[in-house]
């Protein structure tokens, strides 16, 4: 599979029918961009003057990194330099993932994140303004690009392998099981929305984000926050913290299509349940089975979150940064069950577009490509898992109350 450009129409860099981004990608039944793309004012320039394709600008690395600014994006995606500056705004994704590769190479997240390239190119098509110099390697030199190049063959071997096809029949039985919260997780990879909401967890309770921690030390004892979260924090996740985000996120960014399915929800359940509980009755019974609900889906993702290492400074390529930051729990019958196969977070983040069923299939692979460049894959038993949510919460916590207190003008 690949993602390079192509020349189309009269050579020049973008035909005007590819301008209306809109009209073309609501009609492959996907959210549509609000209004034509804006061109960077080089590419404006040498679409009007019909410049040829051949004649796009080169970039060194060292020209690249210097555009990593909220007010001034570049991005690499297969050896192409694109603005993205003017489009952040409007990303699907949101604002918050391009600022965190902004100056990079982009190739393996954007091939992770988009399930259907040829609808991205719509939207990358206008922001095309070069490519990298000939002289010029495909990653930034201080990344280790035989690693790179290892996992863009695994990619490529596990889609010979059909390992992205889904098996319709296993979410089906998974919906019959009442399992939604893991569709909805999916969803959040698949949209990129989770990186929002599991960083703003964080803001929440303390790991290592100091201005946060001193912007709200005056209302949370972060000393206890372990407690927070296996009693108010656990049980509220879903109920009330996602919730809220997920309405919040949904208006903000006029998904109406998502609101009104997400209506029609509550208008089903009220005609459903209201003629025997009553209006009090059916919301206390939505919020009750939810709240049930909550401190299961909270302890089954964040025992491969938050007890792992997260650095948002570091430039590490893709598959490092995911296998750094996250863990899996060891498979057995009852862990795919009680988790709905998110045991395999490590393939789950390398992978957010492949179905389930199949991480355990491509679990061997990545092991051994982590062994070959000496990364870390963390297996861990269910029970020690939970555990470690509680005691990198306490570790967290003592180490920041000791700098903040320590250094209190930090």
């Amino acid at each position: 599979m690949t993602f390079e450009e192509k020349p189309e129409g009269n050579g020049s860099l973008v035909d005007e029918n590819q301008l209306d981004l809109s009209a073309k990608h609501q009609a492959n039944g996907k959210p549509g961009a609000s209004g034509r793309a804006k061109l960077p004012a080089r590419q404006e320039a040498n679409t009007k003057s019909g410049l040829p394709r051949k004649s796009l600008s080169t970039y060194t690395w060292q020209e690249i990194q210097r555009h990593n600014q909220e007010t001034d994006q570049w991005l690499v995606i297969n050896r192409k330099v694109y603005d993205v500056t003017g489009w952040a705004d409007r990303h699907p994704g949101g604002r918050l993932v391009l600022n965190h590769c902004a100056g990079e190479d982009t190739t393996d997240v954007f091939r992770a994140m988009h399930p259907d390239p040829d609808i991205v190119r719509l939207y990358l098509k206008p922001l095309l303004i070069g490519e990298l110099a000939p002289e010029e390697p495909n990653q930034e030199r201080n990344k280790n690009s035989q690693l790179v190049e290892d996992f863009q063959e695994l990619r490529r071997t596990l889609e010979t392998m059909n390992m992205f096809s889904a098996n319709l029949r296993f979410f089906f039985l998974h919906l019959a099981q009442a399992q939604g919260s893991f569709l909805q997780h999916d969803m959040g990879h698949l949209s990129i929305f989770k990186k929002s909401k599991w960083n703003r967890l964080m803001q929440i309770f303390l790991m290592g984000h100091l201005k946060y921690g001193k912007n709200k030390i005056k209302f949370i004892n972060y000393e206890k926050q372990h407690l927070y979260f296996c009693t108010v924090g656990a049980a509220l996740l879903m109920p009330v913290y996602f919730n809220l985000d997920s309405i919040r996120a949904m208006y903000c960014r006029r998904y109406w299509e998502d609101i009104a399915w997400v209506s029609s929800f509550y208008i089903r359940y009220f005609i459903t349940f209201g003629p025997f509980y009553g209006i009090f009755g059916t919301l206390v019974l939505i919020y009750l089975v939810k709240l049930l609900e909550s401190p299961w889906i909270a302890y089954v993702t964040q025992v491969s979150h938050i007890p792992m290492k997260m650095n948002t400074e570091e430039n590490q390529d893709w598959f490092s940064s995911q296998v750094l930051a996250t863990c899996n729990v060891e498979q057995s019958f009852f862990n795919d069950w009680f988790t709905g196969h998110l045991n395999f977070q490590i393939e789950h983040h390398l992978f957010p577009t492949m179905p389930r069923h199949n991480y355990h299939k491509v679990a061997p692979l990545v092991k051994s490509l982590c062994a070959k460049h000496g990364l870390p894959y963390v297996n861990k038993p269910i029970l020690k898992a939970f555990g470690d949510i509680i005691r990198a919460l306490k570790k967290s916590a003592a180490l920041w109350m000791d700098a903040y207190y320590s250094h209190p003008e930090t």
